[in-house]
C-alpha cells in the first residue's frame, strides 16, 4: 500500500515499524487517520509481522492533537458543528481503537510531545516507551475535555482519582514522571531509545504471538463487559489458542526442557 503521512519500515524478526511523518506538526487529520488504518489493517493481515512499533519522524513531537481550527471553521451553523465535531471525535475514536484492538502487540515508541490526541493515541497501545518531550491530556486547557477516548483510557490506566487530577489540571508530565505513575512503561535516554524499544518489541516477537493476540482480546473484555462475560471471552480465546501450532511448539519444548521456537521468521 501506498501512504501520504506515514512510512513503513519492516526489520528483523517480524518487528514493524511505523514513522508517522505528517508535517508541520504531526496533527491528526483525515489523510493521517486513513493512513493509520490502511497500516493497521495491512500488518494485522501480514503473517510476517509480529510487533508493531509506532513513533514519529518529526524531531518535537510524537503525535499532536486534532485540527480543532479546521473542525470549527468549517461549520458556521451551530448545530451542524456539534454534529460534526461529534462525528469528528468518533472518527478518532474509531481510528486508535484499530490499534488497541489489533491481535498483536503495539508499542508507542513516544520521541516526542505527546499532547492532546498524541496522549490518547499512545494510550491505545499496548505498551509506552519515552525518550523526550511531555506527555498529557490537556485539553481542559483549551476550554474543551479529551475526546478520541482519553478520558475512558486514561482512567482505565491510572485510576479515576489519577485521570480526575490530570484531565482537570491538564497536566503535563515528563517521561520520569509519566512512568513513576504507570502512565507509560519505561522511560529511555534519547541516545538508547531505539535500541531499548527493538530489544523488547524482538523479545515480544519470540513469542507466542497468536497467543498474545487472544490473551489481549480477553483482556480488552476485562475492560468493557461483565465479569460473566469476560469469563465467556476468555474461555473461547483460550480454546482459539490450539487453532494454531503455538500450543504443539510450547508444550514440546516444555516437556523436553528446552526453549519454545514460536518465531519463523528467525
Amino acid at each position: 500500500m501506498s501512504y501520504q503521512t506515514i512510512e513503513i519500515e519492516k526489520r528483523a524478526k517480524g518487528v514493524a515499524w511505523i514513522f508517522i511523518h505528517n508535517p508541520p506538526v504531526n496533527a491528526i487529520n483525515e489523510p493521517l487517520m486513513k493512513d493509520l488504518e490502511k497500516a493497521a489493517m495491512e500488518l494485522t493481515m501480514d503473517q510476517t509481522v509480529r510487533v508493531v512499533v509506532v513513533t514519529s519522524k518529526h524531531p518535537k513531537i510524537f503525535l499532536a492533537g486534532a485540527d480543532l481550527k479546521g473542525m470549527l471553521q468549517n461549520n458556521s451553523d451551530e448545530e451542524e458543528a456539534d454534529n460534526v465535531i461529534a462525528k469528528q471525535c468518533e472518527r478518532m475514536q474509531y481510528c486508535f481503537h484499530k490499534f488497541a484492538t489489533m491481535p498483536k502487540p503495539v508499542l508507542a515508541a513516544i520521541n516526542g510531545h505527546a499532547l492532546g490526541g498524541g496522549c490518547e493515541f499512545a494510550l491505545a497501545c499496548d505498551f509506552r516507551f519515552m525518550s523526550k518531550g511531555r506527555i498529557g491530556l490537556t485539553e481542559v486547557s483549551l476550554g474543551i475535555i479529551p475526546g478520541a477516548g482519553g478520558t475512558q483510557r486514561m482512567t482505565r490506566v491510572l485510576g479515576r482519582a489519577k485521570a480526575l487530577e490530570y484531565i482537570f489540571t491538564a497536566k503535563q508530565l515528563e517521561k520520569e514522571e509519566a512512568e513513576k505513575v504507570g502512565l507509560i512503561h519505561q522511560s529511555i535516554e534519547e541516545e538508547m531509545f531505539e535500541q531499548e524499544v527493538t530489544k523488547f518489541a524482538e523479545q515480544l516477537a519470540d513469542g507466542a504471538i497468536h497467543a498474545m493476540g487472544l490473551a489481549k482480546q480477553a483482556i480488552n473484555a476485562a475492560e468493557d463487559s461483565t465479569m460473566e462475560e469476560g469469563l465467556r471471552v476468555e474461555a473461547h480465546a483460550f480454546q482459539d489458542t490450539f487453532l494454531s501450532d503455538e500450543p504443539a511448539i510450547g508444550l514440546a519444548a516444555f516437556f523436553q526442557k528446552e526453549k519454545p521456537k514460536f518465531n519463523l521468521n528467525e
